[in-house]
């Protein structure tokens, strides 16, 4: 090799290339150090042309600003994103650098459909579960409660707008939505009535339980006005139990009922035939 006057040009020049590019590297690394390029400004925007709600823009910029790590050039933009992501109310943040010193960090929050579990979490509009202010979320109006196995968020989410639609002729509206371990379907409407729909056995199974209970619900109430529970699952009929109801001595009521009622009083509901 030493004798090779080709081989040692192109080594001596790759070495040259190598000391050049350390060089450039090295005055970079110490011009990109420069106090000049500190970081001195967050600007934080929403994806919602309605600005944000739950989030301080002041507190959150202040409480951002001696976390992040690096200037201009080095800080770590998803580290960044991290940081705005863990912040309550915080759905997903986006982060981009503007020339010279700031960060523009953009940001959408949850929206508060209702709540989840009995631990105080909250379900958004969009099925994520998270943990916020509660008092925050009741400021407009209480909210519904919601409950079901982990992993079934969404499923909840779109048998509720399902349920709000069946139960508008009654201009009923769900007030609770839980499914079971073993996913057994059970709603409370806003005038404190629960009904047990039981489980899907085909994909209309909840629907016709709703459509049959619409179609005897005014009969019922007309006679029983304070009816605390109603059990669905039955094929040919429904079981329900109601506040003050009085059973007459002879077993015997008026023709025009068409059905049999039991007591709210701890006894078990009996079957409603048609």
């Amino acid at each position: 090799m030493w004798q090779d006057a080709k081989a040692l040009n192109a080594t001596a020049s790759a070495l040259f290339a190598a000391a050049l590019l350390a060089c450039i590297g090295a005055g970079v690394w110490w011009v990109a150090q420069r106090p000049m390029f500190d970081l001195r400004a967050i600007r934080i925007e929403s994806m919602d042309h309605d600005g944000l709600r739950h989030v301080n823009q002041l507190t959150l910029r202040n409480s951002a600003l001696w976390r992040l790590k690096g200037n201009f050039f080095t800080t770590n933009l998803d580290a960044v994103r991290q940081v705005f992501e863990a912040v309550p109310w915080v759905r997903r943040a986006t982060v981009r650098r503007e020339w010279p010193d700031q960060l523009i960090v953009t940001l959408e929050e949850h929206e508060a459909l209702g709540t989840w579990g009995d631990d105080g979490r909250l379900l958004s509009t969009k099925g994520d579960v998270f943990t916020a202010n509660l008092a925050e979320a009741e400021e407009d109006h209480e909210l519904p409660e919601f409950d079901g196995p982990d992993g079934s968020e969404k499923e909840v989410l779109a048998r509720y707008a399902e349920l709000r639609t069946w139960f508008a002729p009654l201009q009923l509206v769900p007030a609770a939505l839980s499914l079971s371990s073993r996913y057994a379907w059970t709603v409370r409407l806003d005038n404190g009535t629960s009904v047990a729909l039981g489980r899907e056995q085909t994909s209309t199974t909840l629907k016709e339980r709703v459509e049959r209970l619409l179609g005897i619900y005014p009969q019922l109430v007309e006679h029983l006005p304070e009816i605390e529970t109603i059990d669905m699952r039955y094929q040919n009929g429904l079981a329900l139990s109601a506040r003050g109801l009085k059973i007459p001595k002879d077993g015997a009521w008026p023709k025009k009922q068409a059905m049999k009622k039991t007591t709210g009083g701890g006894q078990k509901p009996t079957p409603v035939t048609r």
